[in-house]
């Protein structure tokens, strides 16, 4: 098949769509990535193709005005409170973004379509094309299940699947200007004008494949049969950047001269104060008396020069890293938690806001780490006496490295690219318009 990716988002939104690319391109398909310019050097060092989509949702994201958003989607009335002020701002992006993805779907004509969930775009298109598209997911936010709620505490099950459909709902209003200035343009014979982002067409449910562990978040037992989750999709391990890479002396030097350090790192997460969060995490270091590796990322954290118990790094692997590490420090995004899981490391998490309170709260709940210390809640004190009690308490080490020990028996890209190659073998299964 000839398949068009479509993602947008930060490194971690786009990373587990290369490792799945890479799987579908061995196994013979032709596959091409349709995302930010800026890694466009990312995926044609993979050997993968490459469209390029409007990116002004990332540059939105680094202001000081993105950061705020990001941190206050945390809870139902976090995102009620949100959504206008998104929706004022990105009007613009949004529209180039669906022109983009269109015009990525024109140039490559793919047989199938698959699609992260901010491209709510992709199942208009898919009917005009009469293709398949799946849906591809990093975490469990989309299929409605009455067993936990999509933010906030469980209230029970009306409610748990309340908050999806509210969700829903809000999406479907407000990306519905955009879809309509689309179909005005290019789709005069209105075959995608029942389509939303949850359906190609009345009745045919688009499939939704999760990448993520079982062991981690078990599939609800009332999702309906078009849900599926595969397993993480990981990238080659002694890869990175698309090229083989290799630990400076320096830090191996560093990891060679004591005990296994602590992790920290926010990653594209910079937050409101990148410098108040590095101070604190000085301070935290020094409190609980730790060797220390502290990942500058993408300004999440302020970059400062190294010091015998404390190395600073620019980059390297988490999949080479972490496995070093006594423990990891870090925001809670879904390929961060995934890689800090796979290496068996107790784990605390530091969340902004989205996804990042929900998969610290799966971390505490497989007893892998601590309950999650939200940023807006970080102190030093706090800090200090997290790291000394996952380092200290071998109870979280065993329950690490038994999630570690059930991921390693996955295989979560073979696993996806059997369920599209199913749904690409029968169009009809998967929703696409007779």
């Amino acid at each position: 098949m000839n398949i068009l990716i479509a993602t947008i988002g930060t490194r971690g939104d786009v990373q587990p769509y290369l490792a799945l690319a890479m799987g579908l391109k061995a196994a013979g398909h032709d596959v091409t990535i349709c995302t930010c310019p800026r890694y466009r050097t990312f995926v044609f060092n993979y050997g993968i193709g490459f469209l390029p989509l409007e990116e002004g949702l990332l540059e939105l994201l680094e202001t000081e005005f993105g950061r705020s958003i990001v941190e206050s989607l945390n809870g139902v009335f976090g995102v009620l409170r949100s959504i206008p002020k998104v929706m004022e701002k990105t009007g613009a992006i949004y529209r180039r973004m669906v022109d983009d993805c269109w015009a990525a779907t024109e140039a490559l004509n793919p047989d199938m379509i698959i699609y992260h969930p901010k491209l709510f775009c992709v199942p208009a298109f898919a009917a005009v094309r009469k293709i398949p598209a799946i849906l591809a997911m990093l975490c469990p936010f989309h299929v409605p299940t009455g067993e936990s709620p999509l933010f906030g505490p469980s209230l029970g099950r009306f409610y748990n699947r309340w908050t999806y459909r509210m969700v829903h709902l809000l999406t479907k209003l407000g990306t519905r200007g955009y879809l309509r200035d689309w179909r005005s343009r290019h789709d005069q014979n209105g075959l995608s004008q029942h389509s939303n982002p949850t359906q190609i067409s009345p009745g045919h449910s688009i499939p939704v494949i999760h990448a993520y562990s079982q062991s981690v978040c078990p599939r609800p037992s009332d999702w309906p049969d078009n849900a599926t989750v595969t397993g993480y999709w990981f990238l080659p391990q002694e890869t990175a950047h698309g090229s083989r890479w290799h630990p400076s002396s320096e830090l191996l030097a560093f990891l060679e001269a004591g005990p296994p350090p602590v992790y920290f790192g926010f990653g594209s997460m910079a937050g409101t104060d990148p410098i108040t969060v590095t101070q604190m995490i000085l301070s935290a270091v020094e409190k609980a008396n730790v060797r220390a590796i502290i990942s500058t990322g993408w300004g999440g954290i302020v970059p400062f020069e190294s010091s015998p118990n404390i190395y600073v790094l620019e980059f390297a692997p988490h999949s080479w890293l972490f496995p070093k590490m006594a423990a990891v420090v870090h925001h809670g995004g879904a390929g961060t938690t995934a890689a800090g899981l796979r290496a068996g490391c107790p784990t605390i998490i530091c969340p902004f806001g989205v996804d990042q309170p929900f998969w610290g709260r799966r971390v505490a709940e497989l007893g892998a780490g601590i309950a999650p210390i939200p940023q807006k809640e970080l102190t030093d004190t706090l800090l200090a006496n997290a790291i000394l009690r996952v380092t200290n308490d071998q109870s979280f080490c065993a329950s690490a490295k038994s999630v570690a020990d059930a991921i390693a028996q996955e295989n979560g890209i073979a696993q996806a690219i059997k369920t599209i190659e199913q749904c690409g073998s029968s169009a009809i299964a998967v929703g696409v318009p007779t």
